[in-house]
């Protein structure tokens, strides 16, 4: 499949809009041992917060963030390696399991603003696009990760790392996790979501370029 791709504006960011809900204050305002947490003026729980963050010690308090983001994904075990490593260790990039990558980004914002500093700084790359093709197709993440690469250079981490599968010669379920977020703003134009390890700006040869997308077809065994 032929499509053209236009890059119409790409930001760095270091937060994600609606990663935190105020009632995710309140219950972490809690477990950080603020009683009174739902009493506190909505305008003001985040900064309560971080207040109350920065009385723990950096690698405590990333076990308790930890414990309620993902307690479900991963053991205590897991949780007490990480809040150690995450100090020191940009883990939303480096982390084996890619599908936790997008929560590890929030955990470790969240404590990075929280301390001014102490964990490392990560960023999220935003790119808003047009695609068109020629036949109508429903851009997933996939589509969108093989597509965009085409624009990038041979340097960047996605060439060397998943060209078989940018090239659709492997399955590529990496594509969900390398991509956190995908809209659809209608007329062929989508916002991505990813990790700056992905993608930065300064990744892509030009703004416009022609991309040739084949997708994995699994060989069936016949009797």
């Amino acid at each position: 499949m032929q499509y053209t791709i236009k890059i119409n504006s790409l930001k760095a960011v270091d937060e994600l809009e609606n990663a935190w809900k105020d009632s995710d204050y309140t219950i972490l305002l809690k477990l950080f041992g603020y009683a009174e947490a739902e009493q506190i003026n909505k305008n003001e729980i985040k900064d309560y917060l971080y207040m109350a963050i920065a009385d723990y010690e950096p690698n405590e308090a990333a076990a308790l963030v930890l414990e309620y983001k993902l307690s479900e994904e991963l053991v205590e075990g897991q949780i007490d390696n990480l809040s150690h490593e995450m100090t020191r260790e940009k883990v939303s990039e480096n982390y084996s399991d890619i599908f936790l990558h997008q929560a590890l980004f929030n955990v470790n914002q969240l404590l990075y603003k929280a301390y001014n500093g102490k964990f490392p700084l990560t960023k999220a790359t935003i790119i808003n696009f047009e695609i068109q093709g020629d036949e109508a197709t429903e851009i997933s993440k996939e589509i969108a990760v093989q597509a965009l690469s085409a624009g990038l250079s041979s340097s960047n981490l996605l060439h060397r790392l998943l060209e078989d599968q940018l090239q659709g010669k492997t399955a590529f379920p990496e594509a969900e996790g390398i991509i956190w977020n995908l809209q659809s703003k209608g007329n062929g134009t989508y916002v991505i979501t990813t990790s700056e390890k992905w993608i930065k700006k300064e990744d892509f040869k030009e703004m416009q370029f022609e991309a040739s997308v084949t997708s994995y077809e699994e060989e069936v065994d016949v009797d």
